[in-house]
């Protein structure tokens, strides 16, 4: 297993050993010792998954006070992944990452809780799965606008399909302090 960091400091990808043969392939999705040496502490507590159509964006979204820790994954087709650092105090605030999430590559990403995160399906249908190290808790659902010009993410050119929850959610400039999460130094 490898893991390769990105530029938000705690966010990174993940890529497992893959066995392929004559049979096909086989490969640890999760192993928590492995996990926890590569520096996923977290203990999950939920998996999710969603089948989305090509053009679907979902995001960006992220709980208070009951933050989650995310590790996402791809089973079928391909996903843009973004992650947004929305901690209070961060010296990342504001930025963002994305990565291509995809089946064929079998490759995860980690997103520690305090973040926002979304993805685009980009294939006419994408599984998207997730493990989360909290309960999802619908009174602590928050979002931000996918769209929100001061963060200037690089969706390319879709006219995404939305939720209208999504398509609602505030600039981050527009959220009060006290409903994001709080950045603790390391």
């Amino acid at each position: 297993m490898r893991r390769a960091d990105n530029s938000l400091l705690g966010v990174f990808e993940v890529t497992p050993v893959v066995h392929n043969d004559g049979r096909g392939f086989f490969l640890e999705t999760y192993h928590q010792e492995k996990f926890k040496k590569i520096g996923i502490a977290d203990t999950f507590v939920q998996d999710n998954h969603s089948c989305s159509s090509q053009g679907t964006l979902r995001g960006l979204h992220y709980q208070l006070p009951h933050s989650q820790a995310k590790l996402c994954r791809v089973i079928e087709g391909a996903a843009l992944d973004v992650v947004v650092d929305i901690r209070v105090g961060s010296p990342q605030f504001g930025q963002w990452t994305k990565v291509v999430l995809a089946a064929d590559s079998k490759n995860q990403l980690y997103v520690p809780a305090g973040f926002a995160h979304g993805f685009l399906a980009l294939t006419p249908t994408v599984q998207f799965l997730y493990k989360c190290s909290d309960f999802y808790s619908p009174s602590d659902e928050r979002g931000v606008l996918w769209s929100d010009p001061d963060l200037g993410i690089a969706w390319g050119s879709v006219t995404p399909v939305l939720s209208p929850r999504d398509a609602r959610h505030p600039r981050l400039r527009d959220v009060p302090p006290e409903l994001l999460p709080k950045y603790e130094a390391p």
